[in-house]
């Protein structure tokens, strides 16, 4: 029988109600909804100022902000990518007109790895875009070399990489756009929301007319565009969060330092080595199923749901092996050995601010007696 309460590997992390309500007071006095009101235009300034970044635009959602980042690219042809992600990911490529060429990961990092990115390159490649899965950052250097040599545009997905440095800062300044995702299940959230890291004025100025359909002022439209922006209430319950997000992170950091501890007499599973030369969040918690472990992951899974622990099997199928990829040439199995053989034994573990040391003691035992369960 299940114990405690249900734990699920995101729960969304959110200011105390009383904080939040004058905003909603002042917003229904206001009538200022949308269209960069008070809230956004203070938002996007306290953001860029606590991530260290100097050209932020805030949109809907990260979905979008990625399609206005190929959109002011101009990219046509194909744009190289993970198959190990959210479907999110390469769905922006192909509602742009872009054809997702799939290259395989690092084995270690789980990242798009560059040499299969060199490997994957054609005269049709325009762009790279990257994924730093689970908060832990690419080989960026790696990617501006290749972006360069080879003059191709460097869109990074940083959906889970909310403040996440390395030793030169924000692993967000890298490559010509950076977007964030503030979703409800991230660590840091405006309950649907996100962001376009830019690396210069020019290109904010193209993403902010982009966000509001390419309008420039009341009887000039200067391209097309969309409706990408963020709402007042959104970016208000953002100026909160960062009130809470340092704790928050430390509190994760703790958790994700318990489960190491625990998981250390377990080697039925392996946990990823702890991302060198980088601070910031821990979005996750994935463990590895060995081979050897005497069970699958599939029944780990299936084990620790019937004890109420909702882990997920974070990226299971890979996008390639998706209706609407398969076909590709660059997503047939033999080409992602590592990336089949990693979705296949990943499990992401519950993970939040409030995961306490009982809770994960219990998760821990449930794995450890996982395989005298089975047999």
């Amino acid at each position: 029988m299940a114990e405690g309460r249900p734990l699920y590997v995101t729960r969304p992390t959110l200011p105390p109600l009383q904080e939040v309500i004058p905003i909603l007071e002042d917003l229904w006095e206001s009538r200022i909804l949308s269209n960069g009101g008070r809230y956004h235009q203070e938002f996007e300034a306290a953001l860029g100022t606590y991530l260290g970044v100097e050209h932020v635009s805030l949109v809907a959602n990260a979905t979008l902000g990625l399609m206005l980042a190929l959109k002011q690219c101009a990219l046509k042809g194909q744009v190289i990518t993970t198959p190990f992600s959210f479907v999110g990911t390469s769905h922006t490529l192909a509602l742009s007109g872009l054809e997702p060429v799939f290259a395989d990961i690092d084995p270690v990092t789980l990242n798009l790895d560059p040499a299969a990115v060199t490997a994957a390159l054609t005269p049709q490649t325009s762009a790279i875009m990257p994924v730093h899965i689970f908060g832990r950052a690419c080989d960026t250097e790696a990617f501006e070399a290749l972006a360069n040599a080879h003059n191709l545009r460097l869109i990074y997905d940083a959906a889970h990489a909310f403040g996440v440095r390395d030793s030169g800062g924000s692993v967000l300044r890298h490559g010509d756009m950076s977007v964030l995702s503030f979703h409800a299940t991230k660590v840091f959230n405006t309950f649907e929301g996100g962001a376009v890291i830019c690396r210069d004025a020019t290109t904010k100025e193209g993403i902010d007319e982009l966000r509001n359909f390419g309008i420039i002022d009341e009887v000039t439209v200067s391209r097309v565009g969309m409706n990408a922006k963020m709402n007042e209430f959104s970016a208000g319950l953002g100026l909160l969060q960062l009130k809470y997000i340092d704790e928050a992170t430390e509190r994760r950091g703790q958790a994700d330092a318990r489960y190491r501890d625990l998981l250390a007499q377990v080697p039925e599973v392996r946990c990823l080595p702890l991302a060198s030369g980088q601070t910031g969040n821990k979005y996750s918690f994935p463990i590895l199923v060995q081979p050897d472990a005497g069970f699958t992951r599939d029944a780990l899974y299936e084990r620790l749901r019937a004890n109420g622990i909702y882990a997920r099997r974070y990226f299971y199928p890979l996008i390639s092996d998706m209706p609407m990829y398969r076909h590709l040439p660059s997503a047939q199995p033999e080409n992602l050995p590592v990336a089949r053989d990693i979705a296949q034994r990943i499990l992401c573990l519950p993970l939040s601010p409030d995961l306490d040391a009982v809770e994960q003691q219990r998760i821990v035992k449930v794995i450890a007696e996982t395989k005298t369960g089975l047999s």
